[in-house]
Order: C-alpha cells, then structure tokens, then sequence
C-alpha cells in the first residue's frame, strides 16, 4: 500500500509560483499522510495486513507527516 498522493502534492506545490502555495501543497500532502495511516488501520483491522507490516507502515506515515510539519515550520519562518 502506497500513496502517490503524498508526493505528488509536495512536487505539485514545489510547481507552484509562490511560497504560500507550495506550504498549502505541503499541507494536503500532510492530510494525504494521515489517510494512508488511517487506511493501514483499516487493513490491520480486516486483516489484509498482520501487525509487523502495519506498525512499520503507520511508523513511516507518521514520520514523513513530522518532516512535512517541519519543513511548513521552517518556510513560515522565512517568508
């Protein structure tokens, strides 16, 4: 299981031909993390994944929705 979204919503901001659109991209991007962890749940759940793979899975999730947050903070700071 793996979201396209994420990424796709980080290069189309970086597209984008200001700051303030390129930290709402990053932001979609950030929600489109917390679907994808929400769908590992949901597959834990009914059993489309055992634990091993699903905690990894949710582990990535919320560390690429921590980065994200960091690098919104940092380019708030700048403008």
């Amino acid at each position: 299981m793996t979201d396209v979204s994420i990424a796709s919503n980080i290069v189309e901001g970086a597209e984008r031909d200001s700051l303030s659109e390129y930290v709402r991209f990053l932001h979609i991007a950030k929600g489109s993390a917390a679907e994808l962890r929400t769908q590992v749940y949901i597959a834990q759940r009914i059993g489309i994944f055992s634990d091993p793979p699903a905690t990894e899975l949710v582990t990535a999730c919320k560390e690429v929705s921590a980065m994200l947050h960091g690098l919104i903070k940092s380019l708030k700071l700048t403008s």
